[in-house]
C-alpha cells in the first residue's frame, strides 16, 4: 500500500467537522473541571473525580470517532438492524426489569454489575445508522405515504416509545425531532409529516400533564417571577439566570463561578451553560454558540456533498440530534423553554451522552472523507455484477 494512499489529505468538510468537534470537547473536559469540582469534593472524596471520569469517557470516545470514521458504508449497512434490536432490547431491561435505576423521576439508566449507561443514547445512534438503511433500501418509496413514510415511523416510532416508557420526555423530544427532521431534510414533503408532527405534538403534551415532576417545571417555567420558596425547579431557572447575569460581559474568570458551590443543581450537565455564562461572561457564551453555528455549517456542507442516500441521511440525522439538543439545553438556561434534562452535546458532564454522540458524528465522518467513494464502490459491484453476467465468470479473472 502506497504511502500516500495511507497519509493522503481528507476532504475539507472532513477536518472542519473533526477540528470543530475536537476542540468542543476540549472545551468541555476545562469546563466540566471547572464546574464540578464542589459537588465532586461532596459527592466522591475529591475535587477531580468527575472530571477525570469525563477525561476518561473522551479517552473512549475520540478514538471510537476516528474508527468509525475509517469505516465503509456498507459495514454500517450490515449492523444497521442488529445494533437497533440490540439497543431496544437493552433499553427493555431499563424499563421492564429491576436493572433500571430512575434518576431524577425517569428510568433511563442501566446497572449491568458496577456499569451504568443509558441505553436511549445508543437507541440515537442506532437510529442515525437504521435510517441510513430503510432510507437507502426504501428510496424509490419516500414519496408514498403508505410504502415509505409508514414503516419508518412505526419502526423509529417503536425505539423511541421505549425510551417514553422510562419517561425520560427530553430525549424523546430530541429523538422524535431527529426522525421527522431527517425525512424533512433528505426530501420527503412536509405534508406527508405533518400528520405525524401533529399527533407527536398532542402525545407530547399528554405525557407532559401526566406527570406532576414535569408539570411543576412548566409550572416555574411559566412563572414570571420566580420566589426562591417555590420548589427545587423555580430555584434552578432562578440560580441559573443569577449566573449568567452574575458573568456580565467579561465573566467573574475561569473556576471562580459561585453558582457552582452548590447552589446550580446540574452545574456540570444541564446547566453548564450558566457556568460558561458566569466564568467567561457573554463574550464566551456567544463563542460557544457560534462553534454550535461552525457545527452546523460543517455538517450542511457534509449534506451538501453526500451522494448516496445512506450517506445524506445520517448527515441529517447527527445534525438535527446535535444542533437541536444544543438549541434546547441553551433554550433552558436562558428560559425559552422550561427544564428538560438534556445535556450541552460534547460540553456536558455525562459519559454514555458523550461516547455515542462522538461515535454518531464519526459516522457522519465516515461518509464525509470522500463523498464520491461510496458511489464509486457501487459503481464499481454493478460493474463487475454486469461483467459476471455477460462472460459467465467472476469479473477480473480467466478460465
Amino acid at each position: 500500500m502506497r504511502l500516500g494512499r495511507v497519509f493522503r489529505v481528507e476532504s475539507k468538510d472532513y477536518v472542519l467537522l473533526l477540528s470543530t468537534v475536537v476542540f468542543l470537547v476540549l472545551f468541555g473536559l476545562v469546563m466540566v473541571l471547572s464546574s464540578s469540582t464542589v459537588e465532586s469534593r461532596l459527592e466522591d472524596g475529591g475535587f477531580f473525580v468527575q472530571a477525570l471520569r469525563q477525561g476518561m469517557f473522551a479517552g473512549i470516545g475520540l478514538p471510537l470517532m476516528l474508527i468509525a470514521s475509517r469505516m465503509p458504508e456498507r459495514f454500517w449497512l450490515r449492523v444497521a438492524w442488529p445494533l437497533l434490536l440490540t439497543a431496544c432490547v437493552l433499553q427493555l431491561l431499563v424499563v421492564a426489569t429491576p436493572l433500571g435505576i430512575e434518576v431524577g423521576g425517569n428510568t433511563n439508566w442501566l446497572a449491568l454489575g458496577p456499569v451504568q449507561f443509558q441505553p436511549s443514547e445508543i437507541i440515537k445512534v442506532a437510529l442515525v445508522i437504521w435510517l441510513g438503511l430503510i432510507v437507502t433500501k426504501k428510496q424509490a418509496h419516500l414519496g408514498d405515504f403508505g410504502k415509505g413514510v409508514v414503516p419508518i415511523l412505526l419502526v423509529g416510532g417503536g425505539a423511541i416509545g421505549l425510551v417514553l416508557l422510562g419517561g425520560d420526555l427530553g430525549t424523546v423530544m430530541i429523538m422524535g425531532a431527529m426522525l421527522l427532521g431527517t425525512l424533512f431534510l433528505i426530501g420527503v414533503r412536509f405534508r406527508l409529516l405533518l400528520p405525524p408532527v401533529l399527533l407527536s405534538a398532542a402525545l407530547f403534551v399528554i405525557v407532559a400533564v401526566s406527570s406532576d415532576n414535569r408539570m411543576r417545571r412548566i409550572s416555574a417555567f411559566l412563572q414570571e417571577n420566580c420566589e426562591q420558596g417555590a420548589g427545587d425547579d423555580c430555584w434552578q431557572i432562578q440560580h441559573g439566570r443569577f449566573a449568567l447575569a452574575n458573568g456580565g460581559v467579561f465573566g467573574v474568570g475561569l473556576g471562580n463561578s459561585t453558582a457552582k458551590w452548590s447552589w446550580l443543581p446540574a452545574a456540570d450537565n444541564d446547566f453548564i451553560f450558566a457556568i460558561i455564562g458566569e466564568e467567561l461572561g457573554l463574550i464566551g457564551a456567544v463563542v460557544v454558540i457560534a462553534l454550535f453555528v461552525l457545527l452546523a455549517v460543517a455538517f450542511a456542507r457534509v449534506l451538501r456533498s453526500a451522494q448516496t442516500p445512506f450517506a445524506k441521511t445520517v448527515t441529517a440525522a447527527v445534525m438535527v440530534w446535535v444542533i437541536g439538543q444544543a438549541c434546547v439545553n441553551i433554550g433552558v438556561v436562558l428560559g425559552v423553554f422550561p427544564v428538560l434534562g438534556v445535556p450541552l452535546p460534547l460540553v456536558s458532564a455525562g459519559g454514555t451522552a458523550l461516547v455515542t454522540t462522538l461515535f454518531a458524528i464519526g459516522v457522519v465522518l465516515s461518509v464525509a472523507r470522500d463523498p464520491a467513494a461510496s458511489a464509486r464502490a457501487a459503481a464499481r459491484l454493478a460493474a463487475r455484477a454486469s461483467a459476471r453476467s455477460t462472460t459467465g465468470t467472476p469479473a477480473g479473472r480467466t478460465r
